[in-house]
């Protein structure tokens, strides 16, 4: 399942993505990845959840993003949930069609039965119509 929290920049997504992910650790039976642009949030987030710093790695397009989470996905078999905070940037996508990486991300779902929770710096409206039925949160 992929699920997205969407919004102009500075609306508040992360503090909704924080509270989740802080909520959904207390009760996971796996393990949860939380993957940012920095570690900003390192003290907001509980110290279960594993913080990726997504900038420490030289990511140059959504192709080597989503290589990048399949190797999180190999090496963590518990994995449960991620999250992704800002991640236009963090995938590569700033100003690109993000379909075809959701529908990447939405086949890893189904096959490692994973979950994923992605910040969105969009508004809804600016969404294409087919990812409409995954947003959890609009700001």
């Amino acid at each position: 399942m992929v699920q997205l929290i969407v919004g102009k920049k500075g609306k508040g997504k992360t503090k909704h993505l924080l509270d989740k992910v802080n909520n959904e650790i207390r009760e996971a039976e796996g393990s949860i990845v939380y993957l940012d642009k920095s570690t900003k949030h390192m003290y907001e987030l509980n110290n279960k959840v594993r913080l990726v710093d997504v900038s420490q790695f030289i990511i140059e397009s959504s192709d080597e993003f989503l290589g990048f989470v399949s190797g999180i996905l190999s090496q963590d078999h518990d994995l449960q949930q991620m999250y992704f905070d800002s991640f236009l940037k963090i995938a590569c996508l700033e100003g690109k069609d993000i379909e075809p990486v959701i529908s990447k991300l939405e086949k890893y779902s189904e096959k490692f039965d994973v979950s994923f929770i992605l910040s969105v710096s969009m508004d809804e409206a600016e969404l294409p119509v087919s990812l409409k039925d995954k947003i959890i949160v609009s700001l």
